[in-house]
Formats: structure tokens, C-alpha cells, sequence
């Protein structure tokens, strides 16, 4: 386990400079509506084994809901929570201040993070599918961890929103927003358990299993889905159009096609390994 010094080495309070617009989120937004998310990495939390004091690297922390409950789990431990966006970091911080220096907060991309002192844990949840490298990705998480360290997951997997996606690109045809959506590309990368244990067992980790997970999210009126829709699902789509009142009319579209059944077909990748 490494020492609460050691962890001093880590860039502490330290984020890089805002992002370009896909990278960044409305934080505040985002703590207020991920309550699927928050949901389902509890779930991925009770598969982590913790004796209390090791040290975990919150992958992709968000803006610190989880990360708040991992460090609770953790008395004598250290929290590592790193996010590649700015806005997030920020509002981790300012959540979970009163934790004070058992949470490191690192502002950084995962493909490229170095951790100073090897940890016995990587947890991640609703993050590994905006990274388009997922070889990078479990290199550079390999690396992190102590030999015997476990890696715990979930991210969205092959099929994930498959429908709704399916309605966005739809409309992303219609006029007057096509022009703005000739050279869009998918910001996600929905990989398959099969695809997954390959990468995983060639980054050198052991004991694979992975597996997909229909989640299903049904949201109870049309302004909470609206809402959750803009902030999260459809924020790539959003930053193409140029002015507000042309994002309004593309979010209008959207869920006018999907009602009245709002719903979003989500689907979980778990994953879990060890490194030897």
C-alpha cells in the first residue's frame, strides 16, 4: 500500500487546461441527473474486495459521487480520482473537500496517467467507452497497479443506446442540421466482452471475465429525460450545432421520435482482471 507521502507526489490539485468542448460536461448537471450511473457502480463497487486500507485509482471519477462512497470504504486507504475533464475534476473537489488529503485529485487523459506509486486497485465505472484506444487504456492501467492488484469495471458495451442512436443519426439527416453532421464521427467505443479479454490478457492481466448487461432505463416524464439526454447522451451531437435555439430544435426532434416510451436501451460491459 503506498504511504500518504508517497501519494504527495501525485500532482495533487493539479489540472491540466480546459479541454475542447467533447470533453467537457456540465458537472453540475451531471451530479444532479447520473443517478442509472451512481446506481450501477454501487453495484460494481461490492464486486471490489477492500480491507480498508489499500490505495484505488477512481477511473474517471466524474464529479464524485462515487468516488465519495469508495472512500468511505477505505478509512486507512487513498482515494487516486482522475478525470480528463476539468469541470469534473473541479466539482469532485469541491464535493468532497471535506475528505481532504486522502482523496488525490488528477486532471488527465487514462491512456496517458502515471501513477507515482503502484496501486492495489482500479475502479471504473461509465467511463472506458469515451476512450477510443482501450489498448492504450489497459496498458496504461496495467502499469498502474501492483502485481496482484485487481482492476474492477463497467462501461457502456456492444449495443449500448443502439436505438436511440438510431433516432439521433436520423434526425442528424434532416434539415436544417445535416450540413452540420457531414464528418461526424461516434465519440463512443462500445467494445464487446470477446474483443475486451483479448485486449486485457495481451496488456498481461490475468483471471479475465467479461461480460455484457442489458440495463434498460426507463426515466419517469419527458422534462427528466429531456435533460438527461442534453447533458449526457447527446452532448457530441449538441457541440456540432452553432447556437442555442438550433440545439433546442435538434433535442425537440429527437424526442419527438422516441416518445411516447421514454426509455434508453442501455447496455453494461463488466469487466474484472488481475495483474500477475
Amino acid at each position: 500500500m503506498a504511504t500518504s507521502s508517497s501519494i504527495g507526489a501525485l500532482a495533487t490539485g493539479v489540472c491540466s487546461p480546459i479541454m475542447s468542448a467533447p470533453h467537457e460536461w456540465d458537472a453540475e448537471a451531471y451530479q444532479r441527473l447520473s443517478d442509472p450511473q451512481f446506481a450501477w457502480g454501487l453495484r460494481v463497487l461490492e464486486r471490489l474486495p477492500l480491507k480498508g486500507g489499500e490505495t484505488v485509482i477512481d477511473a474517471g471519477c466524474g464529479s464524485g459521487r462515487l468516488t465519495g462512497v469508495l472512500a468511505q470504504r477505505l478509512p486507512r486507504g487513498h482515494v487516486i480520482a482522475v478525470d480528463r475533464s476539468t469541470n469534473m475534476v473541479e466539482e469532485a473537489r469541491r464535493r468532497l473537500a471535506e475528505l481532504g488529503d486522502r482523496v488525490t485529485f488528477v486532471c488527465t487523459d487514462l491512456t496517458t496517467f502515471v501513477s507515482d506509486v503502484p496501486v492495489d486497485a482500479v475502479f471504473s465505472t461509465a467511463t472506458f467507452h469515451w476512450l477510443h484506444d482501450h489498448d492504450r487504456l489497459f496498458a496504461s492501467i496495467h502499469r498502474c497497479l501492483r502485481s496482484g492488484g485487481r482492476l474492477v469495471a463497467q462501461c457502456g458495451g456492444a449495443g449500448n443506446l443502439e436505438r436511440f442512436h438510431a433516432h439521433a443519426e436520423r434526425v442528424c439527416l434532416d434539415e436544417p442540421f445535416a450540413k452540420w453532421f457531414v464528418d461526424f464521427e461516434p465519440a463512443w467505443n462500445f467494445q464487446g466482452p470477446d474483443a475486451t479479454a483479448a485486449r486485457l490478457q495481451r496488456a498481461g492481466f490475468v483471471d479475465v471475465a467479461c461480460n455484457l448487461e442489458d440495463a434498460p432505463t426507463p426515466f419517469a416524464d419527458e422534462p427528466t429525460f429531456r435533460e438527461f439526454v442534453r447533458t449526457v447522451v447527446l452532448r457530441h451531437h449538441l457541440a456540432r450545432l452553432p447556437y442555442d435555439a438550433l440545439r433546442a430544435r435538434y433535442l425537440d426532434a429527437v424526442v419527438a421520435r422516441v416518445a411516447p416510451s421514454f426509455e434508453l436501451d442501455y447496455v453494461r460491459l463488466n469487466l474484472s482482471a488481475t495483474r500477475a
